[in-house]
């Protein structure tokens, strides 16, 4: 008997990417919605990423000589 494919993110990635995206960083802790439309409070994990994010940015863009 063949068994359903079951993902732990509903729906998928190829499904409805934008929802999909949702589902994800909600499920990981990264942030929540908030009660303006359209934002999201970033947790301390999503900004964690986003300072990592920015370090290496700015390290790259300042690079002297470019």
């Amino acid at each position: 008997m063949a068994q359903a494919n079951k993902n732990a993110i509903s729906p998928t990635r190829g499904e409805d990417y934008p929802e999909w995206y949702q589902q994800v960083i909600k499920a990981a802790d990264m942030a929540e919605n908030s009660s303006v439309r359209g934002c999201m409070v970033i947790k301390p994990w999503g900004y964690g990423i986003w300072e990592k994010l920015q370090y290496e940015l700015d390290s790259r863009i300042t690079v002297p000589g470019h």
